[in-house]
């Protein structure tokens, strides 16, 4: 019995040992595997990007010198001898008299403008002087007031306006051709040639202090009072 135990313990030892063993065996030949798989790759040197892309390159362009020819020598300025010419100042020159015939028969008559014609029977559209009512523009406004009778039809209507009345001062200051060239209504037309026509005798246009015939536009205003 004390056989077997001591047999049974030392095959028990050695299993133990040949178990390491194997580890270690095992673990050397995965080192050697990882060893000779592994490569060493070296990697490349990283190139600066701003460096490189945002920066010129310049490359030296080589020109090659032309020949040029020798410069032209100026020509000397040419010398150009000057004359004098000696004059005698002691030479005397006769005077020479120059006579201008007069003729004692020839008369000048002076020349007289005269003066233009006014023809006074022409109607002129505006004269120097032009015409004026006697009083003046305070006295022809209160004749019109004072003689316009406003129609009824036209005051009933509400009709109102501005009457333009044409008419020619004669050389006398009397009045004549009285005529509309802007109207309202037929109505005020009417009654402003008829107040026009009982004005009484205006001082006459003058052209170069002549009496003359002038024409004259007067508007005639009828507004109905508020």
């Amino acid at each position: 019995m004390e056989i077997k135990k001591i047999e049974s313990a030392s095959l028990e030892n050695k299993s133990h040992d040949f178990l390491l063993m194997g580890l270690v065996v095992a673990l050397g030949f995965l080192f050697i595997i990882f060893e000779w798989s592994s490569v060493d790759v070296k990697k490349p040197a990283p190139v600066p990007h701003d460096d490189y892309f945002g920066s010129e390159i310049l490359v030296p362009v080589t020109i090659q010198k032309p020949n040029l020819p020798p410069p032209a020598v100026a020509a000397p300025p040419r010398v150009i001898p000057s004359i004098i010419k000696t004059v005698n100042n002691d030479v005397t020159v006769d005077p020479v008299d120059v006579v201008v015939p007069t003729d004692d028969n020839v008369t000048y008559e002076p020349v007289v403008t005269e003066p233009e014609v006014v023809d006074e029977d022409i109607i002129h559209v505006r004269a120097e002087v032009q015409p004026a009512f006697p009083g003046g523009q305070a006295a022809m406004m209160k004749f019109l007031r004072d003689n316009i009778k406003y129609p009824s039809v036209c005051a009933e209507t509400g009709i109102q306006g501005r009457v333009i009345v044409s008419f020619v001062v004669n050389k006398d200051g009397s009045i004549e051709q009285v005529e509309v060239l802007s109207g309202v209504h037929e109505r005020l037309d009417a009654e402003a040639v008829r107040v026009v026509k009982l004005m009484p005798t205006w001082t006459p246009g003058q052209m170069q202090g002549h009496a003359v015939r002038t024409k004259f536009n007067l508007p005639v205003t009828f507004r109905l009072a508020n």
